[in-house]
């Protein structure tokens, strides 16, 4: 059975770097400002929740990048940032291919094609 070990300082601030990175090239992509209070609080929120895991588990995301992705989104949907612009980029949206985002940030777009997913405009 494989050893693992608690993730470092160094693995975690890797984590919200890469994830902080991929926030502000969500916002870039769509030309919107990003929510600063709402992106610092969804930095926390993914700290806070990967800190929470079991080591095996916390290993497995820093890892995984599925399973990253999997952490980045539901930080996105529980910090609230699913909900800001919201009317905004479900407009944008509505056509995928007039977005210039890669696949990967539909993680954070299907919260905007979803119907009565949240209504703030925030």
């Amino acid at each position: 059975m494989p050893e693992f070990f608690p993730a470092t300082p160094d693995e975690f601030h890797a984590l919200k770097t890469e994830f902080r990175h991929h926030l502000d090239t969500f916002y870039a992509g769509l030309k919107l400002a990003p929510p600063y209070e709402s992106v610092e609080k969804a930095v926390r929120t993914l700290t806070t929740t990967v800190h929470g895991l079991p080591i095996e588990e916390q290993t497995r995301v820093l890892t995984d990048p599925v399973l990253r992705w999997r952490q980045f989104q539901r930080a996105f949907e529980a910090s609230g940032l699913s909900k800001k612009h919201r009317g905004i980029i479900a407009g944008l949206v509505r056509d995928r291919s007039a977005v210039s985002l890669p696949a990967e940030y539909d993680h954070f777009l299907e919260f905007f094609r979803l119907e009565g997913h949240g209504q703030s405009n925030g």
